[in-house]
């Protein structure tokens, strides 16, 4: 298939899920209890007159797919509402919260890609008691909750060792990363063991293949083998786990920003769901998703470079 022809069918397969997913979205805080009339009113009784005029400014009196259709044409053009919590526009919020969270979710991505694929590999290549060692490792990792690993690092080492802040974001590019590094590392340990794992059973699949054992026979040093044909070889199934460690973090950042005080969008998705505030809620979700599929198409994109043996589009089996 190419480029072209793959890139309109993806394109196209990306509109009807975000229609898809806008619905969903937008209907689903509308299934849960409360309104946000009440949240406005605070618990307040309000003359008619006044309820009228919430239920007016908010068009909470329109029919349920007018008030869809007036949506998504809104967040066609970049405008998101207005935040009922805040009163202000939710585009600002995203703008004011958003780059803390993509950093956050960067360097955990860097720190699950580093320390996984250096487990896994040496897990593969070596075995034996540093197999056995790794395999605990990542049981441990895999079995720990984002949020106790959270409350966990920030007990050790920003309370009792006092070796990083326990809590905000920072002010500037490297307080940030100095405030992100527990909260990075929180986020990161369950995917790490994941990775880990992936990339182990990948190694191990590629080092009993034919090919490995014939370009051993031939004399080919053992290293260039590992490169070559083993770790190499073994990428196109890591990286079909892209898509879901990418989709992990971002999800798991409600839990971790929380923990740590942290104001991204992570935070601001928990906060605007307890008190109802629609706007926010949708446009975040919107954004999860959007990025979830951004990811999925690179993942497809990068396939075919890391694994000559798949073509553009082909379907992939799961890791």
């Amino acid at each position: 298939m190419n480029f072209t022809r793959f890139a309109v069918r993806r394109l196209a397969e990306m509109i009807a899920t975000l229609l898809c997913a806008s619905f969903v979205v937008f209907g689903a805080m509308y299934l849960a209890p409360g309104s946000p009339a009440s949240f406005l009113l605070s618990g307040r009784s309000a003359s008619p007159q006044a309820l009228a005029a919430i239920n007016e400014q908010y068009h909470l009196n329109d029919p349920f797919f007018v008030r869809y259709l007036r949506w998504l044409g809104d967040v066609a053009h970049g405008d998101f509402g207005r935040s009922i919590t805040y009163r202000t526009d939710v585009s600002r919020l995203l703008a004011d919260r958003l780059p803390t969270t993509l950093l956050l979710v960067a360097m955990a991505l860097v720190v699950v890609v580093v320390v996984g694929l250096v487990l896994g590999r040496l897990a593969a290549v070596r075995g034996g008691a540093t197999d056995s060692a790794v395999l605990v490792t990542t049981t441990l990792a895999v079995g720990t909750p984002s949020f106790v690993a959270a409350v966990m690092l920030q007990g050790l080492f920003a309370v009792r060792l006092g070796w990083f802040p326990s809590g905000g974001a920072g002010d500037g590019l490297l307080d940030e990363v100095w405030h992100l590094t527990l909260p990075a590392i929180a986020l990161a340990l369950y995917l790490i063991g994941l990775l880990a794992r992936v990339t182990r059973s990948a190694m191990l699949e590629a080092l009993d293949s034919e090919h490995v054992t014939v370009a051993r026979s031939r004399g080919v040093p053992e290293r260039q083998v590992i490169r070559r044909h083993v770790f190499r070889n073994s990428l196109g199934t890591v990286l079909t786990t892209g898509g879901l460690i990418v989709s992990t973090l971002l999800v798991c950042t409600i839990l971790v920003e929380s923990a740590f005080s942290i104001g991204g969008i992570g935070q601001l998705l928990e906060l605007s769901t307890t008190t109802k505030d629609f706007p926010t809620v949708q446009a975040i979700s919107l954004i999860i998703v959007a990025l979830f599929m951004v990811v999925n198409l690179v993942v497809d994109l990068l396939m075919p470079l890391v694994d000559p043996r798949i073509t553009l589009g082909a379907r992939r089996s799961s890791a």
